[in-house]
């Protein structure tokens, strides 16, 4: 309806504090593709230690990888804590599993991967219909001739799904999720959406339409099987969001709820497109929350600070809806963990991450409004080879970067090369990825509070979080 604010979040119930809460080291996701060279931001994160499991992204026919936590100082050294941004990805490659956490490039379902599904099906059948058929045989002996098989009671085809249950949250959900396909030169690669705006506005995962900014036809396919050509409104990798728009009006946007009042084990729902199956509904809980999740390469990276679900998310499900019992969308599924050694991604494992529904909708009216999205950064560089406590800032410029950024905030705030940062707003931090994440999570202008030991003093210092956007 075009009354209702699809950005207006519920009327919050309990907020869930997390500041005081230790954060498990950031999972990494390899991006689906991303733009290179930015050498400016802020904070970089060091790269992937060998032996980190990996998870991806599922989405269209992308896959993008994500790592699990690993121990602090195993990532090579030279790595910024600049995070990368840009409103242009590569499309989404073979690899994304949903633009999940598997980037593979494949697209919708072909003629044989379709073939296979219903050749599946119709084996089952037939094996199933040769033990009804000697079950009925075997009943037949033992009654009249005459005897007829029972028949359903008058009008018990339908049956009313209470409010508040599964399928009466899918009913209401799945009208407003779509499916999306991107075609590429490399090839087809499929994601799913959720309309945001009834003037056509689909929120998606940047790397479900990444190929978008190079010219690659999105087609969007809506509940009731009708298409829609779309075009890209704007993206960020940083987050790995991204904003479309079809020519049509009057469609049923779905509310984002309130992320901060979601709690470990509440009820979700995620619905979306995996393996190019549409329409389709799993269920599961909220696992963990503040998980530090990098999802992309070292140039185009996404920090999220992710919601953990064990809904089963697949390849193709990048982009869907994690849905509450309300009904109401408490995060974006973007990424799924894979077991160490995993090149690509083999499916749900019960580890998948969503991109919290605050964020999605600040980066959303951003994306909307200009068409990019900015993040915040204090202006350091982060050592990928210290050991110990904390997070060290480095001790020296890295390929021309000064390991402090003169003038900016921490340079502001006191801080100096070789400082160990302890804590964010009293939450630990062991390695950069959290240290990334959870500024990530801030918004430009806000104020944390770092704990910072320089040689054997510790102190606390206020510094104000500085607007970087892709490239700076």
């Amino acid at each position: 309806m075009t009354d209702e604010n699809p950005f207006a979040p519920p009327t919050p119930r309990a907020a869930v504090p997390s500041s005081d809460e230790p954060t498990p080291p950031a999972a990494t996701t390899q991006p689906a593709a991303g733009d290179a060279g930015q050498e400016h931001v802020t904070e970089q994160l060091p790269a992937q230690p060998a032996e980190r499991p990996t998870a991806q992204l599922p989405a269209s026919g992308h896959q993008t990888t994500v790592a699990a936590p690993s121990a602090a100082g195993t990532e090579p050294a030279g790595t910024h804590t600049h995070e990368p941004h840009s409103s242009s990805h590569p499309a989404p490659h073979p690899s994304d599993p949903h633009h999940t956490t598997t980037r593979s490039r494949r697209g919708k379902l072909g003629p044989r991967a379709v073939a296979g599904v219903v050749m599946l099906g119709l084996l089952a059948g037939a094996g199933g219909g040769v033990v009804a058929y000697e079950l009925l045989d075997a009943q037949e002996s033992a009654r009249p001739a005459d005897a007829a098989l029972p028949e359903p009671a008058s009008g018990a085809t339908h049956v009313a799904r209470p409010e508040g249950s599964v399928a009466a949250i899918a009913a209401k959900t799945l009208p407003s999720v779509v499916s999306i396909e991107v075609r590429a030169e490399q090839g087809v690669a499929t994601g799913s959406g959720m309309i945001l705006k009834a003037e056509g506005y689909i929120l998606t995962n940047n790397h479900v339409v990444a190929e978008a900014a190079s010219g690659a036809e999105v087609t969007v396919t809506f509940s009731d099987g009708h298409e829609q050509p779309a075009e890209l409104v704007g993206a960020t990798p940083d987050y790995d969001l991204a904003v479309i728009r079809v020519d049509e009006t009057g469609l049923e946007p779905l509310v984002l709820g309130d992320s901060d009042d979601v709690v470990v084990g509440d009820a979700v729902l995620a619905v979306g497109s995996p393996l190019g199956l549409e329409a389709t509904v799993t269920t599961g809980i909220v696992s963990a929350l503040h998980r530090p999740v990098k999802a992309g390469e070292a140039a185009e990276a996404a920090f999220i600070d992710a919601i953990q679900t064990d809904a089963a998310i697949n390849p193709g499900n990048s982009g869907g809806p994690l849905v509450n019992s309300a009904g109401e969308v408490i995060g974006i599924n973007s990424a799924i963990a894979q077991g160490p050694g995993t090149t690509g991604a083999t499916g749900n494992i019960g580890l998948g991450f969503a991109i919290p529904s605050n964020q999605a909708r600040h980066t959303a009216e951003q994306l909307i409004e200009t068409g990019s999205a900015t993040f915040p950064v204090i202006g350091v560089l982060l050592d990928p080879t210290y050991q110990g406590e904390g997070v060290q800032v480095s001790e020296e410029a890295q390929q021309g970067t000064p390991a402090v950024t003169p003038g900016g905030p921490a340079d502001q705030a006191g801080v100096e090369p070789g400082d160990v940062i302890l804590s964010i707003d009293g939450r630990p931090v062991s390695v950069a990825d959290e240290l990334i994440v959870a500024i990530r999570a801030k918004a430009p202008g806000d104020a944390v509070t770092l704990q910072v030991r320089s040689g054997g003093e510790e102190r606390e210092v206020r510094v104000v979080l500085e607007e970087r956007s892709s490239g700076q």
